[in-house]
């Protein structure tokens, strides 16, 4: 277990896993001290798709669709429900385009309309007390592309430590460490500070440390 404090070292981005969540961050663009800019070209995508240039939402899609189901994954545990959050976040993203102001890049936007989304279909599934299978070869599959070299107990270990973390704790970290995002995004992702993303990612990777520290005196091994 030596290489999980490389792993959660800071600074290193990690591979996905599967997370649970239910709460639901609001979908406007206030409430967050550190909104992410957003760059002249994510501007003019997002002018393109207010004058209802289809064009601009395949080039929407072409740019971050891969990355939108990767997390939905993480998000559903569910690559069929991943399509389909994806599908519907597109749909709801062409209704409420109007709403876009550019006070974050319209990525994050996008982004967050995709968590929730996600975290409405998690609470569907519990009201309709679906059993969510914890498809561990499926999740196996996504972490190799990203870790080729973690061994597979470990990565079993790492996703099931995820799994106990906070609701909060687990948005941060998956979408810092996995998906790549800057805190500054999270933060309007979340509707929160950087300073609390920062914060929250503190903790999650100590409480995930601690779980996954092995039992004293095992780095002994058998030596009398």
């Amino acid at each position: 277990m030596a290489s999980v404090g490389l792993v959660l070292a800071a600074g290193h981005r990690i591979s996905p896993w599967q997370r649970q969540g239910e709460s639901r961050v609001q979908p406007s663009e206030t409430g967050s001290s550190s909104n992410a800019a957003a760059n002249p070209e994510d501007l003019a995508l997002a002018a393109a798709c207010q004058r209802g240039d289809l064009h601009a939402y395949e080039q929407l899609f072409r740019q971050q669709g891969a990355r939108m189901k990767n997390l939905a994954r993480n998000l559903l545990s569910s690559p069929s429900d991943a399509e389909d959050a994806v599908q519907e976040t597109f749909l709801k993203v062409q209704r409420g385009i109007n709403s876009f102001r550019g006070q974050s890049s319209f990525v994050t936007w996008t982004f967050r309309i995709l968590v929730n989304t996600c975290h409405d279909m998690r609470r569907r599934r519990v009201r309709r007390k679906e059993d969510v299978v914890d498809d561990a070869s499926e999740n196996s599959k996504l972490l190799e592309s990203r870790a080729p070299g973690a061994h597979p107990s470990l990565r079993l270990a790492l996703e099931r430590a995820i799994a106990t973390l906070t609701q909060h704790q687990r948005d941060v970290f998956l979408l810092y460490e996995v998906e790549g995002f800057r805190h500054a995004e999270i933060a309007s992702m979340l509707e929160i500070t950087e300073t609390a993303s920062k914060n929250t990612l503190f903790y999650a990777k100590k409480n995930l440390r601690e779980m996954l520290a092995p039992p004293r005196g095992s780095q002994l091994g058998g030596a009398e």
